[in-house]
């Protein structure tokens, strides 16, 4: 066994550095980078509390075998940031590399911006009232006689800023072009802000319908 250790010792030595360089050669050939842009997750927000203005996304670049990035997904790589200690008003955080959550087999090279402001304010918690959104006419000669809207009120919940501008909110368009009895509907509300919760998506429309004109014989 000593007598193979020692023989030509230094042709073996190479031979292992070659082993070693030809491991390394496989291992790094082919790696590339890709940018994607990635959503900002934000956890432990202080209760009570909104976040009204932060940015939707960032653009991270990411490296790793060619091959395999080419079946990366933006939903695969994700921020998150904690933000427990933060205050209502506008602060700044930095993102670093340990906040992106992504695949094991990759490494993050670049985050872009890394440090970003966000806004804090209190939630305002209301009940404002439902209005019908109606559109057209009933028939000729005939006539709505009372609209009915259950429930009449919607809570809502969300930024202070967002929520005090609100006294009512509209269903969406409903149209009663031509009708001639009663109606019953089923209408969505019409709350495009995303930051508002409400306790109810939908209300029950009952329009009372009436003849104006007598029959003739």
């Amino acid at each position: 066994m000593k007598k193979f250790l020692t023989t030509n010792i230094w042709l073996k030595l190479a031979s292992f550095i070659m082993a070693v360089a030809l491991w390394f050669f496989v291992i790094l050939s082919g790696r590339s980078e890709v940018t994607m842009d990635v959503s900002v997750n934000f956890i432990n927000v202080p209760d009570k509390f909104e976040i009204v203005d932060y940015p939707k996304s960032i653009s991270v670049t990411v490296e790793g075998q060619e091959r395999l990035l080419k079946y990366l997904k933006p939903d695969e790589i994700n921020a998150v940031l904690d933000i427990s200690d933060a205050k209502p008003g506008r602060s700044f955080h930095t993102i670093s590399k340990k906040n992106i959550k992504l695949p094991k087999s990759f490494l993050v090279t670049a985050i872009n911006p890394e440090t970003f402001s966000l806004t804090i304010e209190g939630q305002l918690k209301k009940a404002v009232s439902v209005k019908p959104h109606i559109v057209g006419a009933p028939e000729k000669g005939h006539k709505i006689t009372a609209i009915r809207v259950e429930p009449g009120t919607v809570i809502l919940e969300g930024p202070e800023s967002a929520v005090s501008k609100i006294d009512i909110v509209r269903t969406e368009p409903i149209d009663i072009n031509g009708i001639n009895s009663n109606l019953v509907y089923k209408a969505n509300l019409n709350l495009t802000d995303t930051s508002i919760k409400k306790n109810i998506n939908k209300v029950d429309i009952t329009l009372s319908v009436e003849k104006t004109t007598k029959e003739t014989h």
